[in-house]
């Protein structure tokens, strides 16, 4: 395992109170099902890591979340609003939901500052003076704020999945949605992202990550999912899924990851 230290600091106390809840959800792409019965629960402030072989199905559940991907059946309910067809609750799940690609998908020809805030300002009518003052706060939160002013092609790949974060941050989110965030960066920037997802974690921001970082998943997650041919095959806290994997299944993916 690698990318992170392995000091491990308190975080904040996940609560009751349900942040995502699925029942039931399958979907289709034409002839190949992505995702099998799908159930799973998230509480608000957990960190619910997501793991497995390339193909089954994590990417896809994420993205159903936030309606990316629509649902073939199934339940999805998210902050208490159920996700269906009606445009005004995807909308609202939409704004409450932040998500990371492994793409940083940042305007090349806005400033890092003017990608932060382009969605408080045109979504939620921010007054710009505002929402210059919350993305700056939110730089500093993932310690890049001295590059508020720069164009994105001149950061580092994991500057630039940083200012993806801030950006995810200015939408004041209910919870955070991460695919594959460290993918697409060299190996000498992943642990500077990860670190503050780590940071993000500990604050109490509600989380589900889409990782092959299982240093990270060992350290932060609250509960660790490994998923195969569209299936969650088994679920755990991070102690026992990686010392006492139950299913035959995940004791060879972490036999080839670890």
């Amino acid at each position: 395992m690698s990318g992170v230290t392995s000091i491990k600091k308190k975080k904040k106390t996940a609560s009751n109170e349900i942040a995502v809840n699925i029942k039931g959800l399958d979907k289709w792409f034409g002839e190949f099902q992505a995702l099998r019965k799908i159930d799973l629960t998230v509480h608000k402030g957990e960190t619910v890591v997501i793991c497995g072989p390339s193909g089954s199905g994590k990417s896809t559940l994420i993205r159903c979340i936030n309606r990316l991907e629509v649902l073939d059946k199934g339940r999805i309910t998210v902050g208490g609003i159920q996700l269906t067809n009606d445009i005004k609750a995807i909308e609202k799940i939409r704004t409450n939901v932040g998500m990371v690609f492994q793409q940083f998908n940042l305007f090349p020809h806005l400033t890092v500052l003017s990608n932060l805030t382009l969605g408080p300002v045109w979504v939620k009518k921010t007054p710009k003076a505002k929402a210059e003052e919350e993305a700056l706060k939110n730089l500093r939160r993932v310690h890049i704020e001295e590059q508020a002013y720069k164009y994105p092609s001149q950061l580092s790949g994991g500057q630039q999945q940083r200012v993806a974060i801030a950006r995810s941050l200015t939408m004041n989110p209910d919870l955070l949605l991460f695919d594959e965030p460290t993918s697409a960066l060299d190996p000498e920037m992943i642990k500077e992202v990860l670190e503050v997802m780590m940071d993000l974690s500990r604050d109490g921001i509600t989380m589900i990550v889409v990782t092959h970082e299982m240093n990270f998943a060992n350290m932060v997650a609250d509960r660790v999912i490994f998923m195969d041919d569209g299936e969650i095959v088994e679920e755990n806290n991070p102690k026992d899924f990686f010392n006492n994997p139950q299913h035959e299944r995940t004791k060879l993916f972490l036999s080839q990851i670890l």
